[in-house]
Parts: structure tokens; C-alpha cells; sequence
């Protein structure tokens, strides 16, 4: 009679209750508690826990599931699951007749899937009520006339909870087990299955009950075996051995956060990495840095992006476990530049075209003066080379030509060049950062440079990187240089003869295929960089310390560049040489040197080329070489006012320039230019023959020389 109560309870409860869930709703739904990075082949490289309430990973599909753990599991759960209706009558007959209580006892996984569906048909730590039986029998029937048994039983089995914060049948196989659960044995099952009814009880009641499932299932091993089995898996907590930890950087920014917003249905996201590039770029990290450990060397980092797409294949932001700092990102931790930002001054100053690849520059004592005193660049090995080409100059990393080629384009002109290649720390004006600039006393990211030489790889054109694969660039593309200008930094750069006057003929520098690369090193050697790039890759890598600590002779020759090579020579193991195409705006032309450097052919932007069948560049521009920038005179006052006098210095001088002082023309800037000091700030020109400047300085006088400000009187008898 009681058992006919319920069923017509049942019925009854249809208009008050209705299960209207879909398998589609509830797999869509479902959040793995950790969140995975995949490469682009969709290989998972890395993973980061996401949500804290219980422990999921990700979903199985029943056809993913082992035999022996279905057939267990339905022993021990609902061994009538194929043929009841959601409800097997058979067992809630046998519960009744043993008291009211017994209903919890005859749950079918239906019933228990729809528990886990609907938390109002949840019951309390005292079981459930008569009603919310009534209603879980009701959503129950409904499930099964809507849901095909198997996928009650996917769902079930990802959504039941094993012990502690363990949910779902991956997550318990994996934690206990550290395997899928294809490969779950029958032993395993049995253990397993065991858990279901109490996930928390004690162990000895699990064992218990597994001996009762092993006996069932008619397996060979004894309870003792199976005791001692279930005892040391439960007496530890389960063990999540990461599948993969190539990429915990990437984890960091995409999976925290903001990031996980990039998350799909299933908890991960799909990046633009290689998996293989990933690794390679990692193992040889650590084999430089290993090598370098007894010259207090212990932090780097390397990006590998496509030159085409933008897309990163390598990400590589710490050297892990060799650094003391391993969740600093060294890919968008921002340290000094040294000499790798000389390519962007040489090509601002092509495109502005004050200066060719054979325009001799000044390797020589230079003294500036700055707003704390003189500043005076020095080259690498501390010595001086005279006149060299400009090809030289930037192939071999000077530092005083390229100080003097900043002067030419002006601090200003660099910075806004600099910010348009992206940049992002480069925030003051020019006159902030003065002529170190050239040198690279600006804070950059291994991120924005190797972006940088990836935009001259391209032509000149900027577009941003990618790390997600369907990430919509949210910028146009730039063009930052002139084709031509381009080509003539990738030419220099690729150029093994210029470079050789600092580093050699043979050096890490020279690969075996077309490629165009630099290095640079900071003050007090603290952080070097090798950024490079051919026809299809941009390589970039930097070495240092997260901590600042400078390291022990090491360069971006020895320190960065190895690594680069290394990684670039992976990359291009299968492929053909390729060489640079010419613009068409380049054109080629013999010239000869009267500085020692040899005759040969030199590219130049058309129209910058030199006239005449040969042509000798043999002379240096004129430079100011007294006042200095920035100087403040104070004249004796122990010297009357109108006896005191300054001079004006040009260094080579050449009578086809002249003096501009104030805009006013002050003659030709031959030998020494006197002049009569008058408080104030000046701004001191040198103009060229074709009405161009040459050069710009300011300099200020005080104290007690002639005035500017004079009284009416003298005025006037001046204008008569």
C-alpha cells in the first residue's frame, strides 16, 4: 500500500515538478576546475587551477571510459540501469519493506544524477524528506524519457563526487590512480566503485565494501590484497601531476584573472604557440644559463614569433627552477636597452635622409654636455676607429657614431619613432633621456623589441603580436619605415664583413642561411639581448638577473646570442636559404673611401646616392664642437664688461658653412669665431651650403657680461 502511495505521489508531483534540462545544457555548462593552454595543434602545454569549491578536470566521454569501471560501477550503484524507467520499483520495493529509511538505499543514478542536476532535490546531512523523494522519482522518469542512457551515464559519471574535493571520474582517476580513465583496471574500478555509496567514511568500510565488489566481480585478488591496496591509496591526498608545464607564464596571463574570459566551453584556451618550438626554446635556455652559472648568471628569456602572422610560437618568460624569481616575466619585464635599439636610430636617420650606409661617421672622443655634467660615450672595447661608414658603425655596434647620428635626428624624432614601434615605456620627451638614447638608456620589454625588428622584417610595417589564436588585432597596421629604410638596416645587419670589426668572422652571430641580428649589452653588463630575424622568423633573447645584479663578463655575444642561434638553427633545420628581396626604391653604386675602408658597391635609397662615375667620400660633417649643449658661462668680473670675449669652434672646418646665432648670420664658421658674450640663453646654428642644419646647440651666459636689455637712451642714439 505504501509503496502504491508513492507511486501515485509520483504522479501527482508532475504538475508540481518537472526536470527540463538537456544533456547539451548541462556538457556546456560544465567547468573544469583547472583551466589549460593549448598550443595550436591543441596539445595542452600547461595548466592552472581556476576554481577552489572542488576538484574537476576535465570531461570524459563515456566511449573514453574503461569497461571494467562501467560494469563495477552499475554492480555497485544500479545494477538494473538498462532496463528501469529512471526508477527501479524493485529496489524501492525492498527499501520499504524494510522502513521508510531504506529509501535512501534505492536511489537509481538517475535519481542520483538528477540530485546532483537540482540542488532542491538535494538532501540534508539527516537524508532526504518524503517529498524530496517523491520529487527526485518524478525528475528522474522525466530524465529518462527525454536523456538516452548513456548519456545519464556520461554525465553521472563526471558529476559524481569521489572522496574529499574529488568530482567527476577524471579527477579521480587521475588523483589516485595518474592515469585516464580508459586505463583504469579492474582492481582500480573496484576501489573506485567502493567510494561511491560514502565517499567519506572510513577507509576500513571502503575496503569493506570493495572485498564485497571484488567477490562480485569475481576477481582473483584477496580482501587482505585489496585492504592493504585501499589503505595506502587513501592514508595520502590524491596527487594532480601536471600533464605539462611549458608555458606557466602564459598560464599566469591567460588564466587569471581578466584573462579567463578567454576561456571556452571546456576551460581552455587555444594559443598561436608550438609545442616543439616551446620546448626547444626552453632546453636550450637553460643549457646557456647553466653554462654561464659561475659568472652569476641565472635569468633569461626568449620569444619566437612568425614574421607573416605575428603569432607567438614561443614564449619562454623565465628560466624556472635556475632562478631564484621564476614568476618574474622577463618577456614583459622592462630592463635598459643597451645597443639592440641602434637599428631604429639608423633607420630613422635613412628615412630622414641625412645619413647613407656610406656616410663616414666620427669614431672618436666625444664630450656632451649634459644637465649633471659631461657625457662622454665610450665604444665596447674602449677604443676609437676614426672615420667609419655608417654601415660599420651600426654592424659593428659603436657607440660615439651613434651618438652623433642621435644628434642628427634629434632626441625627439628617435623618441616618436621608438613609440610608434611600440614602445610602451618610452613616455618623456627627448631632452629626458639626452644623448644616451643612442645607447640605450631606455627601459624596454623583450615583448615590444622583438615586435620592433619584427616590423623591419616586414617591410617596415607594424602590426601587434598574437598569443590566442582567436584574437582580433585590435590595430590597424603602421608603417614605421620606408621599405627602402628597412632594407638597408636588414642588409647591414646581415652584412658578416662590417660586423666583423667588433665581433669577428666567425661569432654566434653568423648563421648558416640569411639572417639580420643584434646584440646589446647594458651598463655594468646587467642584461644583454639577441634579437634577430630572417624571411620567415623574429628570434629574441634576453639574459640577465630579475634581481638587477650585474653579471660577470658576459656580453650579448657570449650571453644571449648562443641561445639565439640555437633556437633559429631548429627553425630553419628543414628550410631552404632565402635572400632579401630589393625594394624598388634602392639603388646600387660603386664608391670609394679615403678613410682606409676598401672600395665596393653600396646600396642607397634612390636619389641619396652619390654622384659621378667614383666618387670619394672623404670628409666628416662639420660638428660643433665649442659651445656644448647645454653649457652655462659665467664671465670673470674681474674683467671689464666689453674686454671679454668667446669663441665659436667647428670641427672640420670647411668654409662653405656658416654661423646662425639667434637667427642671426654671424659669418662663415672658419678657424675661431669670436664673440661677445650677452646674458642670456643662445641657440647657436650651423648651417650648411644647401641651407640645411647641420647642427643645433643652446647655451646660457650670466653674471656681468654685456646685457641684452639696454636703457632707452643708448637705444637711441644706436638707431641714429
Amino acid at each position: 500500500m505504501l509503496l502504491m502511495g508513492i507511486g501515485l505521489f509520483g504522479l501527482q508531483a508532475g504538475a508540481a515538478y518537472g526536470f527540463d534540462q538537456s544533456f547539451d545544457q548541462v556538457r556546456q555548462r560544465y567547468r573544469s576546475s583547472d583551466a589549460f593552454v593549448l598550443d595550436r595543434n591543441g596539445m595542452v602545454i600547461d595548466q592552472r587551477r581556476v576554481v577552489q569549491q572542488g576538484r574537476r578536470l576535465e570531461w570524459v566521454a563515456l566511449t573514453d571510459v574503461s569497461p571494467a569501471l562501467i560494469r563495477t560501477m552499475l554492480q555497485a550503484e544500479d545494477h538494473r540501469f538498462y532496463e528501469h524507467s529512471g526508477v527501479d520499483w524493485l529496489a524501492m520495493g525492498s527499501a520499504l519493506f524494510h522502513g521508510l529509511s531504506g529509501l535512501r538505499g534505492a536511489s537509481t543514478i538517475s535519481m542520483q544524477l538528477v540530485a546532483l542536476l537540482d540542488k532542491n532535490l538535494r538532501g540534508t546531512a539527516n537524508g532526504k524528506t518524503v517529498w524530496q523523494k517523491i520529487q527526485q522519482v518524478q525528475a528522474a522518469q522525466d530524465l529518462e524519457r527525454t536523456w538516452s542512457k548513456d548519456d545519464i551515464l556520461e554525465v553521472y559519471l563526471n558529476l559524481v563526487s569521489f572522496r574529499g574535493e574529488i568530482q567527476g571520474l577524471t579527477a579521480a582517476s587521475i588523483g589516485y590512480f595518474g592515469k585516464h580513465p580508459h586505463g583504469l583496471t579492474e582492481m582500480e574500478s573496484v576501489i573506485l566503485a567502493a567510494l561511491l555509496p560514502a565517499p567519506n567514511t572510513e577507509v576500513d568500510r571502503v575496503a569493506t565494501r570493495a572485498c564485497v565488489l571484488a567477490r562480485g566481480q569475481q576477481l582473483a585478488e584477496s580482501c587482505d590484497r585489496i585492504t592493504e591496496n585501499v589503505q595506502e591509496l587513501l592514508s595520502k591526498p590524491p596527487l594532480f601531476v601536471q600533464q605539462a608545464h611549458l608555458a606557466p607564464h602564459v598560464a599566469a596571463r591567460l588564466l587569471t584573472g581578466q584573462g579567463t574570459q578567454r576561456l571556452n566551453t571546456i576551460g581552455s584556451v587555444h594559443t598561436t604557440l608550438d609545442g616543439q618550438v616551446q620546448r626547444v626554446a626552453m632546453e636550450s635556455l637553460r643549457q646557456q644559463l647553466q653554462a654561464l652559472h659561475a659568472q652569476h648568471v641565472e635569468d633569461g628569456a626568449v620569444l619566437v614569433v612568425e614574421n607573416s602572422t605575428g603569432e607567438a610560437l614561443a614564449y619562454v618568460g623565465s628560466s624556472g627552477d635556475l632562478s631564484r624569481a621564476r614568476y618574474v616575466d622577463g618577456m614583459q619585464a622592462k630592463r635598459q636597452a643597451g645597443s639592440i635599439l641602434k637599428p631604429f636610430l639608423y633607420g630613422t636617420a635613412f628615412d630622414s635622409k641625412v645619413l647613407t650606409p656610406a656616410t663616414l661617421l666620427d669614431d672618436s672622443p666625444l664630450e656632451i654636455s649634459v644637465e649633471n655634467g659631461i657625457y662622454r660615450p665610450k665604444n665596447y672595447d674602449r677604443q676609437f676607429r676614426g672615420l667609419v661608414t655608417a654601415r660599420t658603425a651600426l654592424a659593428s655596434s659603436l657607440n660615439v657614431p651613434a651618438v652623433n647620428v642621435l644628434r642628427l635626428v634629434r632626441e625627439d624624432a628617435f623618441v616618436h619613432r621608438l613609440q610608434l614601434l611600440g614602445f610602451t615605456g618610452l613616455q618623456e620627451q627627448g631632452d629626458f633621456y639626452g644623448p644616451s638614447l643612442a645607447l640605450g638608456s631606455a627601459d624596454i620589454s623583450l615583448w615590444d623589441v622583438v615586435n620592433a625588428y619584427r616590423t623591419l622584417a616586414n617591410g617596415g610595417v607594424r602590426t601587434v603580436l598574437r598569443l590566442v589564436t582567436d584574437e582580433v588585432p585590435h590595430r590597424e597596421p603602421v608603417r614605421v619605415f620606408s621599405p627602402e629604410a628597412a632594407f638597408l638596416i636588414a642588409d647591414i645587419l646581415s652584412d658578416r664583413e662590417a660586423r666583423s670589426t667588433t665581433f669577428g668572422w666567425e661569432s654566434p652571430l653568423a648563421s648558416r642561411f640569411w639572417s639580420a641580428v643584434k646584440t646589446g649589452t647594458s651598463k655594468d653588463m646587467r642584461d644583454n639581448w639577441c634579437v634577430g630575424y630572417t624571411d620567415r622568423y623574429t628570434v629574441g633573447v634576453w639574459v640577465g638577473n630579475f634581481s638587477g645584479e650585474p653579471m660577470w663578463n658576459v656580453s650579448g655575444v657570449s650571453g644571449a646570442a648562443p641561445v639565439w642561434l640555437d633556437v633559429m638553427n631548429w627553425l630553419h633545420r628543414d628550410v631552404p636559404k632565402t635572400l632579401q628581396s630589393v625594394p624598388q626604391g634602392i639603388t646600387r653604386k660603386r664608391v670609394s673611401f679615403s678613410s682606409g675602408e676598401p672600395t665596393r658597391k653600396e646600396w642607397f635609397i634612390t636619389g641619396t646616392e652619390p654622384q659621378g662615375a667614383k666618387t670619394f667620400v672623404s670628409q666628416k660633417e662639420p660638428r660643433i664642437a665649442y659651445p656644448v649643449a647645454g653649457m652655462v658661462l659665467a664671465p670673470d668680473p674681474d674683467i671689464p664688461v666689453g674686454q671679454q670675449q668667446m669663441f665659436f669652434e667647428a670641427h672640420p672646418t670647411d668654409p662653405r658653412y656658416r654661423w646662425r646665432l639667434d637667427g642671426a648670420d654671424m659669418g662663415p664658421a672658419v678657424a675661431l669665431t669670436i664673440w661677445e658674450p650677452v646674458v642670456g640663453t643662445h641657440t647657436l646654428a650651423l648651417i650648411g651650403p644647401d641651407q640645411r642644419v647641420a647642427e643645433t646647440v643652446e647655451f646660457t651666459v650670466r653674471g656681468s657680461a654685456r646685457s641684452e636689455t639696454r636703457d632707452p637712451i643708448a637705444t637711441d642714439d644706436q638707431s641714429r
